[in-house]
């Protein structure tokens, strides 16, 4: 299963190389863009859960890492200010 990083930049200005283990993070998230706070949690909450699955349907169990990843990126997001921005920086296979 082809796995990825992708780097992102906090609202504080924070940079973060997050975990995915397959490449759907693609489908809804776009280097050099930036988003709201709340729109790149639903997103990467979106891909993340589909990564994790999709490891299940192959090895018969949920993905941690997929599930850590995630609940980093929530943790992160709760301690930016409202109305803050994340920059996708990059995308690394």
């Amino acid at each position: 299963m082809p796995e990825m990083h992708f780097h992102v930049r906090w609202p504080d200005g924070r940079r973060e190389a997050c975990y995915s283990p397959s490449l759907v993070v693609k489908d809804f998230l776009t280097p050099g863009e930036s988003y709201a706070l709340d729109d790149f949690v639903a997103k990467t909450r979106t891909a993340l859960n589909i990564a994790s699955e999709r490891v299940r349907e192959k090895y018969g169990f949920a993905c941690s890492s997929a599930l850590d990843q995630l609940a980093r990126i929530e943790a992160a997001a709760k301690r930016q200010a409202a109305g803050g921005r994340v920059t996708v920086e990059a995308f690394e296979s």
